[in-house]
């Protein structure tokens, strides 16, 4: 019998988290409002299931384009193909580098 390709497989270390991790997200992560052309950093939080982007933009720095409803829409380079994703603020933090 062949395995299952599910959206998350192969993702149980991705959304594993610490003992003192474990729980609702802080709210200080909810209340942050980022602005078109942010830079973002897309962190999977396994606490909120509600979009949750898939594991293969998960660590990748992408810029806000817009805000859509509850969420964020990030362009991210995927290969030689930038690609729009929706996601919401649990699951993005902001980019602190150059």
């Amino acid at each position: 019998m062949r395995g299952s390709k599910g959206y998350y497989t192969g993702a149980r270390r991705l959304l594993t988290k610490k003992p003192r991790e474990r729980g609702k997200p802080k709210l200080g992560k909810l209340l942050i409002e980022y602005e078109a052309g942010s830079q973002v950093i897309i962190k999977m939080d396994s606490s909120v299931q509600k979009s949750l982007p898939h594991k293969r933009f998960h660590g990748k720095i992408g810029t806000v384009v817009e805000k859509r409803g509850r969420g964020y829409v990030v362009r991210v380079s995927d290969g030689n193909a930038v690609k729009k994703i929706i996601v919401r603020s649990e699951h993005l933090e902001p980019y602190k580098g150059c």
